[in-house]
């Protein structure tokens, strides 16, 4: 019996070798998928994976941050923060408004759905569609940056055969493989990074935490320049090779709209490098914010290939500036409240633009009540001794009135919460002025003169904001743009959501009912003024009576921004609320970490 027992002994050892090996593996391998930073390069992230032929996790850097000096994430658990979103009773959400609310949302996923489908049939895996001409266009690498930027309005809208189509996509695109020699590490990090990063926070993909990793390890690469200040023109061959160099005139926006999405890929992976990064951003921004010439705001353009430089002269919460202002209440609640750095930033921030940069337009005597109580931001010419207020009004900064409401709301300031009910009744309000019911891309507006308030005398004075009497000799005889736009400088609808944006936080916040009018009101204008016959496209002028003309462009924060913010206003308020969101300036909602209930209460 001999030569049958050893074999078995031995077979036994082996399954049990087998067995033990088989299971150190697979504890190994699910520790180090969200620990390793991506170096296990050969593992699995799910069905319908495929990783990029390049792994960035491994890249030697030229000039490396030591993993001592790496900062870690706020220790300790996350603050009970204040409540953001009004407490809306059962009386206002009746069944006469939900019957409305829901035929309003139902337009709006028709028309995602639309948009979603031209996409599909006329643009797969490319980067846009082009409505016109019905075909695809490359434009921020050729990665697919549409399909990217809508994952999570699809889910939210409850579009999973979409949701599930998109998944597919993105799980299997290859970073290495692109259109362009180079992309635009924000534009690359709102869209794409952020796109995942959501989606992943309301799905619980795997693949798309394991996509975000690649694309994460990427984007770190930018910081591997000689002042560990980003370089936003990622070249791909030089960011290999470690040859990036920060820009000498860089967007304020483009460094300060990193913090959101950075910080949410530490936090879901453990890795505090991508933390780290953007924490260096932060301590930069600290300590200049008092000594630009603007003192509470940091110029539009910086210098950052030998540091950090804010002697520039132009301050705006509008074009390449916008998001890092937004980003630092975001920030604030996304690490739970355990960095005042954000809130002091914020606070200051916002003093310095209620003093300088906001101003109340000057409004002609036609109004048959009150005249609207509206505010505007505009731009400011700085050199520290004399600053001058440019009365031009973007439709990118028309996001400031859900800024300033947030912020106050976070941080107790109920005089910015009306500040930014101001601003976004003002963006409203520039839609009903023209033709089209859409305002356009930039313009300039006749202000009220306000009383200066650098100086102690003047700064408990009357309203610096106040309503003024219409000046007619001011206005001239110009005829060709209604009163008081006194210059239409870009006549474009470029599909934006910044004043839709501002009405949905506006909504949440406060709870009055007649912003859902004013919603409506602007989703049917936009529509009527630029749908096509499979999707919708960009408008040229919207001064215009009748048929729009029409641009060959539908830009993925159409369906990622712009539909999700009209969608979300006419849904349940507690839809992505905005006690448990904070969203990125790409409308893409990051899941805000909660401090642990009380003991022995369960979670809901």
């Amino acid at each position: 019996m001999a030569f049958i027992t050893v074999p078995r002994r031995l077979s036994r050892l082996a399954l049990a070798v087998v067995l033990c090996l088989a299971t150190i593996y697979f504890f190994r391998t699910k520790l180090d998928e969200v620990s390793d930073g991506g170096k296990a390069w050969g593992r699995s992230w799910g069905d319908g994976y495929v990783r990029s032929s390049f792994n960035w996790a491994t890249r030697l850097q030229t000039h490396p941050i030591p993993e001592a000096n790496l900062t870690r994430l706020p220790q300790g658990a996350p603050r009970v923060l204040p409540r953001i979103q009004h407490q809306f009773s059962e009386l206002e959400l009746d069944a006469a408004h939900n019957k409305t609310q829901q035929q309003r949302r139902d337009a709006v996923r028709r028309t995602a759905t639309k948009c979603w489908e031209g996409y599909r049939q006329f643009a797969w895996g490319r980067d846009e569609l082009s409505p016109l001409t019905q075909t695809g266009a490359d434009t921020f690498a050729g990665w697919g940056a549409t399909a990217f930027d809508s994952l999570d309005t699809l889910w939210i809208m409850g579009l999973t055969k979409e949701f599930k189509q998109a998944v597919r996509l993105v799980a299997a695109v290859d970073w290495d493989r692109t259109t362009s020699g180079h992309c635009s590490l924000f534009e690359t990090t709102i869209r794409y990074l952020g796109g995942l990063l959501a989606a992943y926070d309301l799905s619980h993909e795997k693949v798309l935490l394991g996509k975000a990793l690649e694309l994460g390890n990427m984007l770190y690469a930018a910081f591997d320049t000689p002042s560990h200040m980003p370089a936003n023109d990622f070249r791909f061959g030089k960011a290999k090779q470690g040859g990036l160099v920060a820009d000498r005139r860089e967007s304020l926006a483009t460094i300060g709209s990193l913090s959101l999405e950075f910080t949410r890929l530490s936090q879901l992976t453990g890795d505090p490098k991508y933390y780290s990064v953007v924490d260096r951003i932060k301590l930069a921004l600290e300590q200049s914010q008092d000594d630009t010439n603007l003192p509470g705001m940091w110029p539009t353009w910086l210098d950052l290939q030998h540091g950090f430089h804010a002697s520039d002269t132009s301050f705006t919460l509008g074009a390449s500036a916008d998001s890092a202002y937004e980003y630092l209440s975001k920030t604030y609640a996304l690490l739970g409240g355990l960095d005042q750095a954000y809130e002091k930033m914020h606070l200051k921030a916002m003093a310095t633009a209620r003093d300088h940069v906001l101003f109340r337009p000057m409004l002609p005597d036609a109004y048959p009540a009150a005249l609207p109580d509206i505010l505007f931001s505009g731009t400011v010419l700085s050199n520290g001794r004399i600053i001058e207020l440019l009365p031009e009004v973007q439709h990118l900064g028309c996001f400031a009135g859900g800024m300033f409401a947030l912020g106050g709301r976070l941080f107790q300031q109920d005089g910015d919460v009306k500040i930014g009910e101001q601003l976004a009744r003002g963006c409203a309000w520039a839609y009903d002025a023209f033709p089209t019911g859409v305002m356009p891309e930039v313009t300039e507006i006749l202000p009220c003169e306000r009383k200066p308030i650098n100086d102690d005398e003047n700064r408990d004075a009357d309203d610096p904001l106040a309503h003024c009497a219409w000046n007619q000799s001011r206005w001239g005889d110009d005829t060709t743009s209604p009163k008081p736009f006194s210059n239409v400088r870009d006549p474009q609808y470029l599909l934006r959501p910044e004043a839709i944006e501002s009405i949905f936080v506006l909504y949440r916040i406060t709870g009055k009912k007649d912003l859902l009018d004013v919603a409506w009101r602007m989703f049917q204008a936009v529509t009527a003024a630029t749908e096509t016959e499979h999707a919708h496209a960009a408008i040229t002028d919207v001064q215009v009576t009748g048929t729009t003309g029409k641009t060959n462009s539908m830009e993925s924060f159409w369906i990622a921004e712009t539909l999700k913010y009209f969608y979300l206003i006419f849904s349940d308020p507690d839809l992505i609320s905005l006690d448990d969101y904070v969203f990125n300036t790409e409308a893409h909602p990051l899941r805000i970490p909660k401090p642990p209930p009380p003991t022995g209460v369960k979670e809901s």
